[in-house]
């Protein structure tokens, strides 16, 4: 059931990483955090509004964590390298989701986000048999805009703020929205970019 044998030194060659790991524990609470955030989301009052908010960002903060623990711990497992992607595409695209049947976002951009998304994740994984693909140089600036974005939409501005100040922030959030649609389709084409050049070179003997 886990991946476990008998514990190596920490860090050392040829380490058996167990499976039930904090990076690991992190990953899967994120995943455990999508419904409950997006059952607040969709909840009417300010303070449902302010709960989502703070689970979302509770969850994007755990992205941060698992992946710099995995490093830095050495605890990089098959299970992770598999379920962090699928958790932070499960919560970011239920965050567009959410908003846009809430109101709070049109559909052509989480459309446009979806598709790209998910259609980037394919082409790397079928691109695998050539190569793998390099991250996109605008794959952290993409992540951050998004984040940003859905914390900005998602925070009741006007429950705890003068109205003019609320508006300013929710404008903010807008063209922060803007700019991370711009990033995440941008960065898409460049892992298309990729793929093109991949797939003219001969294949490795």
């Amino acid at each position: 059931m886990s991946e476990t044998d008998t514990p190596t030194n920490e860090g050392g060659p040829g380490a058996r990483v167990p499976l039930l790991n904090i990076a690991n524990a992190l990953t899967v609470l994120r995943l455990l955090l999508v419904p409950v955030f997006v059952w607040f989301v969709l909840q009417p009052g300010d303070a449902m509004r302010l709960a989502a908010a703070v689970v979302f960002a509770v969850a994007a903060l755990t992205d941060q964590l698992d992946g710099h623990l995995a490093r830095s711990l050495n605890l990089v497992t098959s299970f992770g390298k598999i379920t962090d992607p699928i958790a932070d595409k499960a919560l970011t695209l239920s965050a567009f989701i959410a908003l846009s049947v809430d109101g709070r976002l049109w559909w052509w951009v989480t459309f446009t986000i979806l598709v790209r998304e998910l259609g980037i994740t394919l082409l790397r994984f079928f691109m695998l048999r050539r190569a793998v693909m390099a991250a996109s140089r605008g794959g952290k600036l993409k992540t951050v805009l998004q984040i940003t974005a859905i914390i900005g939409l998602l925070v009741p501005w006007g429950a705890f703020l003068p109205a003019g100040a609320a508006h300013v922030l929710e404008l903010l959030a807008y063209v922060v929205v803007g700019a991370a649609l711009v990033i995440t389709v941008v960065s898409g084409l460049d892992y298309v970019r990729q793929a093109v050049v991949l797939s003219r070179m001969e294949p490795s003997s």
